[in-house]
């Protein structure tokens, strides 16, 4: 069984491979690795990944309330690069919109000291929060295509301490970010948890190929007490007009369905 599903992941692995000339797709369950394809230890963006942390840093912090609180109204001079983010936002829509202001309204009142030391702790990627080089943005950018990066397996295991509440706040601050992930369901009986990522390949001078995304989606599908968590990652060789986020969260959900229903359904 073990191998059939291995050769099912491979298969739809290939579906990807005429988008992206490098990616990963990893699945682990109990901190044991189901299916590795692709390159899945070289550190990369972590893009919009980051709000989970984010999430964490702001619930243990009382500025997140609970799902619908705090709603912080958009101002002219937030970043807005999408027209859904031009309206207020609160923690559940934050996370469904992937609005990258409500993030800097967060991490703006953490401050550097505490955000740096969230970042140590929670043992995240390279945990390198300096930001653009020469430009000192690193509490509200450096996880924009720029110096915070995490490999794909990384990223698995930062999932595992959240869903196991073993990173270093709350079981509140816990709870409240599993909740605020929460996708939809895959059948009757496995839900899916998840965050997307868009940003930009670096060229060798720093700045943006603003041709060659990176994407990501990561999460875990659970039923009752069983989870799995996944890793996916597509890195573009071409310029494409859709974010390289909603394509690898396309492409891991098509894959985690047909892992559910030939691997783990009973």
């Amino acid at each position: 069984m073990k191998q059939f599903c291995y050769a099912l992941i491979l298969g739809s692995l290939l579906v990807t491979a005429c988008f992206a000339d490098t990616g990963c797709f990893i699945l682990t369950q109990n901190e044991e690795i189901l299916t590795q394809e692709g390159d899945c230890d070289t550190r990369r963006s972590c893009c919009s990944t980051f709000k989970i942390a984010i999430s964490l840093m702001g619930y243990n912090e009382g500025i997140l309330k609970d799902e619908l609180q705090p709603q912080v109204p958009y101002q002219e001079g937030y970043y807005a690069l999408l027209d859904s983010w031009k309206q207020p936002h609160d923690p559940s829509l934050w996370m469904k919109n992937s609005c990258v202001w409500y993030s800097q309204w967060i991490t703006k009142q953490i401050g550097m000291p505490k955000f740096e030391d969230y970042v140590k702790k929670f043992d995240y990627g390279n945990g390198d929060v300096s930001g653009d080089e020469g430009k000192g943005n690193g509490l509200t950018n450096s996880w924009l295509s720029s110096s915070l990066k995490i490999s794909p397996k990384e990223q698995t295991i930062f999932i595992k301490k959240l869903i196991d509440g073993k990173l270093p706040v709350s079981s509140t601050a816990h709870e409240m970010t599993k909740r605020i992930l929460f996708v939809s369901n895959i059948d009757c009986s496995w839900r899916l948890f998840g965050k997307t990522g868009s940003g930009y390949l670096l060229k060798p001078d720093g700045s943006r190929d603003e041709n060659r995304q990176i994407g990501w989606f990561v999460g875990w599908v659970q039923r009752g007490n069983n989870h799995v968590v996944f890793a996916h990652s597509i890195q573009d060789d071409r310029k494409h007009g859709a974010l390289a986020g909603k394509r690898a969260k396309d492409s891991a959900i098509e894959k985690l369905t047909n892992f559910v229903d030939t691997c783990l359904k009973k």
